[in-house]
């Protein structure tokens, strides 16, 4: 697992949302980009990250309207970074640690250049693996 950087198991394509975009539209597009999380923006300033699991359990678990709900409401405002050099072990140590599935990856300047998931490890590292097969089938919102 420590051969590989996070920039070799990250996804590039990080989806911007701002804080006003309702839960339904954050939903839409996470299901038409096929992925389970994006980054929520307050302005030009980062204000966290929002997953598909966020939606289900902070807001349909508490009846919130989705078409009347901003994701800036449930948003998870603290995140989590890593740099993208650091190693993919590094990153599974970090999400262990922490109690999380993704993590924000950036370069030396501290800007976003991706995201690292545990699908993203276990499909880079062990492809055969049953988390693999789950993390590839696993339908998002």
């Amino acid at each position: 697992m420590t051969d590989y950087r996070v920039s070799d198991v990250m996804t590039k394509q990080v989806v911007y949302l701002p804080v006003e975009t309702t839960l339904d539209e954050a939903a839409r597009v996470m299901k038409e980009a096929d992925i389970g999380d994006v980054v929520v923006t307050d302005g030009a300033s980062l204000a966290g990250m929002l997953t598909d699991r966020d939606i289900v359990v902070r807001a349909v678990a508490e009846n919130s309207s989705p078409a009347a709900t901003t994701i800036g409401s449930i948003v998870t405002r603290e995140v989590v970074m890593i740099e993208q050099h650091c190693t993919a072990g590094e990153a599974a140590a970090l999400m262990r640690d922490r109690g999380i599935r993704r993590v924000l990856v950036c370069d030396s300047d501290r800007k976003l250049v991706g995201i690292v998931s545990l699908g993203d490890l276990a499909m880079q590292l062990d492809p055969t693996s049953a988390l693999s097969e789950i993390s590839e089938q696993s339908p998002t919102v």
